[in-house]
């Protein structure tokens, strides 16, 4: 069965973007872009809420972002070949190709799609990873802390949600980001 992964960017507090729905001081250095890139290369299909996934189309839409660098480039090609489903109840439809749009996350169809998956998902958006915690879908957590407070804003992990987690690798980076990727312990 394919794993169910969250990866998110989130502030030393906690937080995936501040009380104004900025998350500018996420920028990457390109080790950390490089690192990023070879986290999500072999998931096969992203999950997302509908703010996320408009955030990230602009890797298929906007192909002057590609043409930036090597490293751009490789992102948006790794970005464009994995399938994705968007979560959204206002959207009408979608903007990039490799992309199905449902109106409800529902926790038995995920669970069916992780067992006929070939390679694992990433789930994205603090509200979708949210109600995939209270289902029992995620399997790993993959933070990437960034050295800032933002003093309020969107919660990267849910409230009222106790789970248990195995600390499986760490990394810090240059730029002053500490990873931590957690197995969820069952």
């Amino acid at each position: 069965m394919a794993k169910l992964i969250y990866v998110t960017n989130v502030s030393l507090d906690g937080y995936i973007e501040d009380e104004h729905g900025r998350f500018d001081w996420t920028p990457p250095d390109d080790d950390y872009f490089a690192f990023v890139t070879d986290l999500v290369r072999p998931m096969g299909t992203y999950l997302y809420g509908r703010r996320l996934y408009e955030s990230m189309a602009v890797w298929e839409t906007e192909p002057a972002l590609a043409a930036r660098s090597k490293l751009t480039a490789d992102f948006a090609d790794v970005w464009q070949t994995a399938a994705k489903i968007v979560y959204s109840t206002t959207l009408d439809t979608t903007l990039t190709a490799r992309t199905r749009l449902d109106r409800s996350f529902d926790p038995t169809s995920v669970r069916a799609i992780k067992a006929s998956a070939t390679s694992d998902l990433t789930i994205g958006g603090a509200h979708l990873a949210a109600q995939a915690f209270q289902a029992g879908l995620i399997d790993e957590c993959h933070l990437l802390i960034h050295p800032i407070l933002t003093g309020g804003g969107k919660p990267g992990l849910p409230s009222g949600t106790r789970l248990g987690l195995e600390l499986l690798s760490t990394r810090r980076f240059s730029n002053g980001v500490a990873y931590l990727h957690y197995r969820v312990s069952t």
